[in-house]
């Protein structure tokens, strides 16, 4: 009787027997993400590039000297490779500007030049990334950045030589692999007459030196194993 009594109290609390709850069960636990792979360290090395009209090589820097032609087709400009990369991509170059050099102008004071040369870095399909602009005067043979050797003049050095330097630097999106340095415009001042401005294409209004990437390298591609038979 005392049995039956609890029984009848346990239904009329409305509490079941422990063993007969509902066990709560907890939500399996979420698993964390995986980590991206760390991005490979900046590469910064020289630049692998096709120049249509070379100059020559620095008597004294051993620097590479390339004529910048003015143009409106990428083609025909400075082509810079640009190896497999992640991420954007900072090309670095020195800009000068192009003197003809004459020791008879110099004698006679009349060799004073201010140049002001305007070239573009453009992608291939002739998307403007970025100008750049470098402005300088000569007035004696100290303001040379320095000779270009293979000429006739005396010490066998070329009449043209890079005067003035403008370190430029300049970010290319990552979708591109190549881009075109090309010339847009120069103006020539000078004392004894009017200023010459060239920008007919196929003209060198500038000289590069020094051209470097700098980039973070792609990793290399996974090749599937192979499947076992």
């Amino acid at each position: 009787m005392q049995c039956a009594a609890g029984l009848a109290l346990v239904a009329a609390l409305g509490v079941l027997p422990v063993s007969a709850q509902t066990r709560t069960t907890r939500p399996p636990a979420r698993r964390a993400a995986p980590k991206p792979p760390p991005l490979p360290p900046l590469k910064t090395e020289a630049a692998m590039f096709m120049c249509p009209n070379p100059l020559g090589d620095g008597v004294q820097t051993k620097r590479s000297f390339c004529d910048v032609l003015t143009g409106r087709d990428p083609m025909d400009g400075i082509l810079v490779e640009i190896p497999p990369h992640v991420g954007p991509v900072t090309i670095t170059f020195d800009l000068h500007n192009r003197h003809m050099y004459s020791e008879e102008l110099i004698k006679s004071n009349r060799a004073y030049r201010r140049y002001t040369a305007t070239i573009g870095v453009l992608t291939m399909d002739n998307t403007l990334i970025s100008r750049a602009v470098v402005r300088s005067e000569f007035r004696t043979a100290a303001d040379l950045v320095d000779r270009i050797g293979g000429g006739a003049g005396p010490g066998g050095v070329k009449a043209v030589a890079p005067t003035g330097s403008e370190p430029i630097s300049i970010v290319i999106p990552e979708t591109e692999n190549r881009v075109s340095i090309l010339g847009e415009k120069l103006v020539a001042e000078r004392l004894d007459g009017p200023s010459d401005n060239f920008y007919l294409p196929g003209q060198p209004v500038a000289i590069i030196s020094n051209v470097m990437l700098e980039y973070r390298p792609a990793p290399p591609k996974r090749t599937p194993a192979p499947r076992r038979r």
